[in-house]
């Protein structure tokens, strides 16, 4: 008879509830996978890994409290586990994984991508000593860490237009606005759409100069070309590829803020 397969004990790390629940319903379809803990604090989960290191961990490379290359690096060699790094920014993956042992996600991710990862993670499990598992880890979080310093790393959307869907450099989006389950983005003439919230997008977002002009749209400043005003005060923002949008009575005074500072003074 043969031996079942050991079950592993996993952690999900990542700031984004939607994040969280796509790797946990995952993780259910995995016999062998018990998640024992899930964390969208970076660092509430690294007390917790170090009070019970699981046999395998998911971690997001960008959080807002503790990024995952800095998580990944505060873990004791001695009880390493097996890393998964989950990521939507395609040019870490390119440059820093494909040189090491060490498994990526990129987000988003299939069931069938997230089968052969975790395939590849079993293999390792009974291949890798601690000692190759911490040199793999050493040599990818290197890499990261100069990805994160780099200029050209640049996050990718997946978003809809018709039927079809499209991956977005997130230097084009002019502006992303929430409409009911979805963000709709523009770019250019285009305009596609995420089933997802402003707030996640916003995070997505985060490399580009984004200014929030009202509860539920967000302008990337690089595209703005005209600046006018209602009769009441508000701003309108008209893009680069024409598009106009309108700041609301609650966000004017941080727009007005916004704009000032961007105005050239006499010294």
């Amino acid at each position: 008879m043969t031996p079942a397969a050991a079950t592993l004990d996993v952690i999900i790390v990542d700031d984004e509830l939607a994040g969280r629940r796509t790797l946990r319903e995952c993780c259910a379809r995995e016999p062998d996978l018990t998640v024992i803990g899930e964390y969208g604090d970076s660092r509430a989960a690294l007390e917790a890994i170090r009070a019970r290191p699981p046999d395998l961990l998911f971690l997001d490379i960008q959080m807002d409290s503790l990024d995952g290359v800095s998580l990944a690096r505060a873990l004791d060699p001695g009880t390493l586990p097996l890393i998964v790094f989950v990521t939507a920014y395609d040019q870490y993956a390119l440059d820093a994984f494909d040189i090491s042992a060490v498994d990526y996600l990129l987000k988003p991710f299939d069931d069938e991508r997230f089968r052969r990862t975790v395939e590849r993670v079993r293999r390792r499990q009974e291949a890798e000593s601690a000692l190759q598992r911490h040199e793999a880890l050493e040599t990818v979080l290197a890499r990261l860490e100069r990805g994160l310093a780099g200029p050209d790393v640049r996050a990718r959307v997946l978003a809809e237009s018709g039927s079809r869907m499209h991956m977005l450099d997130v230097t084009r989006i002019e502006a992303a606005e929430a409409d009911r389950n979805y963000v709709r983005f523009t770019v250019g003439r285009d305009t596609f759409q995420a089933r997802s919230t402003l707030q996640q997008a916003e995070k997505t977002l985060q490399s580009q100069p984004m200014l929030r002009i009202s509860r539920s749209c967000l302008v990337n400043i690089n595209h703005v070309r005209e600046v006018s005003r209602t009769p009441r005060g508000d701003f309108i923002l008209v893009l680069a590829g024409g598009a106009t949008v309108t700041s609301s009575e609650g966000f004017r005074d941080a727009v007005r803020q916004h704009l000032d500072r961007l105005k050239v003074r006499a010294g």
